[in-house]
C-alpha cells in the first residue's frame, strides 16, 4: 500500500477537451457522485486505507476494472452482459466520463463504478487479489521513444494491478500499435503475468470501440492480448 508521505505523481494526458453541451454538464452534476467509489483520493482517504471493493456494489459479487475507458462504450457493454459482476472504471479525461454517463441512463446498468481519474489512485486502495478481470482498451499510445516510460504497461501500473488482482485472473490488452504490443510482451509477464492468448481476431464478448474503428479506417491491425495473473 502506497506511503500517506508519497509524493504526488506526474499525471501524463488530456483531463478536458471541447465544450461539454449542456446535456453532458448535467449527467455529470446529477449522476457522477453516486457512482464514485468513496475514499479514493487523498484528501478523503489520506491514510489510504483500503477499500472493500465489494461493498461499492452492496454484495460479494465478483470485481472487474477497466482501465482508460475513452467513451464508456465497452464498459457498459459489459456491464450489460455481466449484470452479476460489478465493474469499476477509470478515466481521467472527464469529456469521457460524460459520454459514459449518457450511455449508462441509456442503457439502465446498475452495475458499474466510476473514478473519474488515475487508475493509480484507485489501485493504491484496493486490496490485494481484490480484481478479478481487467481490461486495458486502446490505451494512449504515447508513439515517442521518449514517451514510452508514460504508458501504461510500465512496472509502476503493472505492479500495483498485479498486486490487486486475484491468482487466475484474467487481464485483456487491445492496441492498433505494434510497438506497444511489443513493451506489452516485454513488460506484462515480468510483472506477474502469463501470456495466454495473441490474436488478430477480438475475444467472443468484444465490442468494438470508436478508436478500434478509427484505427481500422486508417489501416491499422488491432491486436488482441490476453494475460494471466500467476
Amino acid at each position: 500500500m502506497t506511503s500517506p508521505d508519497q509524493p504526488r505523481r506526474n499525471f501524463y494526458g488530456r483531463i478536458r477537451g471541447k465544450t461539454l453541451r449542456a446535456s453532458q454538464k448535467t449527467y455529470l452534476n446529477e449522476d457522477l457522485g453516486a457512482l464514485q467509489p468513496r475514499d479514493i483520493t487523498r484528501e478523503d482517504n489520506p491514510d489510504r486505507r483500503p477499500i472493500d471493493p465489494a461493498a461499492i456494489f452492496g454484495d460479494a459479487r465478483d470485481v472487474w476494472l477497466e482501465v482508460g475507458f475513452g467513451g464508456g462504450e465497452h464498459l457498459v457493454h459489459m456491464a450489460a452482459r455481466n449484470p452479476d459482476v460489478g465493474i469499476i472504471g477509470c478515466e481521467p479525461f472527464i469529456n469521457g466520463v460524460a459520454m459514459l454517463l449518457g450511455k449508462i441512463r441509456d442503457a439502465g446498468v446498475t452495475n458499474l463504478s466510476v473514478h473519474p481519474g488515475d487508475a493509480r489512485d484507485l489501485m493504491d486502495v484496493l486490496p490485494d487479489a481484490s480484481i478479478a478481470k481487467a481490461f486495458l482498451n486502446y490505451p494512449d499510445p504515447w508513439p515517442k521513444k521518449r514517451h514510452h516510460r508514460r504508458r501504461f504497461v510500465t512496472p509502476e501500473h503493472l505492479l500495483p494491478l498485479a498486486r490487486v488482482m486475484k491468482p487466475g485472473a484474467e487481464f485483456r490488452v487491445a492496441t492498433d500499435i505494434p510497438d506497444y504490443v511489443r513493451q506489452t510482451l516485454e513488460e506484462v509477464p515480468q510483472a506477474g503475468f502469463d501470456l495466454v492468448g495473441q490474436e488478430a481476431e477480438p475475444w467472443e464478448d468484444w465490442l468494438s470501440t470508436r478508436y478500434e474503428q478509427k484505427a481500422l479506417r486508417e489501416g491499422r491491425t488491432p491486436h488482441y492480448l490476453t494475460f494471466r495473473r500467476r
